[in-house]
C-alpha cells in the first residue's frame, strides 16, 4: 500500500490513525517477530509542559505513543519506535525536543526506528532525521530531498550511531525496516502491512479526503 499525503488533514485525524498503527505494530512484534526475551509495549510519550500553554498541538504531542522494546531481565528499554506527528514539527521547541529525545535514547544505548511520513517544514528544513543527525557531526546518509521528502531511519546505538535511511515520496510503498534490539541484531518491522491494517479502520470520509477524492 502506498504511503498517503497526511498534510491534507488535521493533526487529530492523523493522531487517530497513529494510535491504530502503533497498536498493529505492537501486535506484530509481540506475535512472534521479537525474540522470546523481548516484548513491545505502548507507552505515552513524555508529557512536556511549557508554562501555562494548553493548546491542541501540545495535547497531541503529549498523547502521542511510543513503542518501547523491553528485555525480560530487568524489563529495561532496549529499543523504541517513534512515529512522528505534525505536533513534533510545529515549532522550533517541538523539533528540538523530539530530536533531543532521540539523541538521549541513542546515547543511552537504546536503538531507535524513526518513521516520519511528513515532509520537512519551516522548523525542520532537513527533516527530523537531519535535525537529530546534525549534532553527531557525521556524514548524513541518504538525506531527504524535494523528490523524496519523507523518511524512515533506523539507528543502531553504537559509540558513534549508525543509520539506515530510506527516503520516500507520497505514493511509495513502505519497506520493512530494521529495528535493532542488540548491537548487530535486529528484526524487520512490517511497516507496510501494519499501515494497511490501520488504514482499513480510517472512516470512509477521511479516506476520500486523504486520497484526494473529497475536501474537508
Amino acid at each position: 500500500m502506498p504511503v498517503h499525503d497526511w498534510t491534507c488533514v488535521s493533526a487529530e485525524i492523523f493522531h487517530d490513525f497513529h494510535l491504530s498503527w502503533v497498536t498493529h505494530l505492537t501486535d506484530a512484534l509481540n506475535g512472534g517477530l521479537l525474540p522470546l526475551q523481548h516484548y513491545a509495549q505502548i507507552m505515552q510519550s513524555e508529557a512536556i509542559h511549557h508554562g501555562d500553554v494548553n493548546d491542541l498541538a501540545t495535547e497531541y504531542r503529549q498523547l502521542r505513543r511510543t513503542i518501547a522494546i523491553r528485555h525480560t531481565s530487568g524489563h529495561q528499554v532496549v529499543a523504541m519506535i517513534e512515529i512522528a506527528s505534525p505536533a513534533n514539527k510545529d515549532s522550533p521547541t517541538s523539533v528540538h525536543e523530539f530530536a533531543d529525545k532521540l539523541t538521549t535514547a541513542v546515547k543511552a544505548g537504546i536503538h531507535v526506528l524513526l518513521v516520519d511520513v511528513f515532509p520537512p517544514g519551516r522548523f525542520d528544513p532537513r527533516g527530523l532525521h537531519g535535525e537529530f543527525w546534525q549534532p553527531f557531526d557525521l556524514e548524513a546518509p541518504a538525506d531527504v530531498s524535494a523528490e523524496r521528502p519523507l523518511c524512515l531511519a533506523s539507528y543502531e546505538a553504537t559509540d558513534l550511531p549508525e543509520a539506515w535511511i530510506e527516503p520516500l515520496a507520497v505514493g511509495d510503498s513502505l519497506p520493512d525496516m530494521p529495528l535493532f534490539y542488540e548491537r548487530g541484531l535486529y528484526v524487520n518491522v512490517p511497516l507496510e502491512a501494519t499501515y494497511a491494517q490501520a488504514w482499513r479502520g480510517v472512516p470512509g470520509f477521511w479516506k476520500d479526503v486523504v486520497e484526494g477524492r473529497a475536501t474537508a
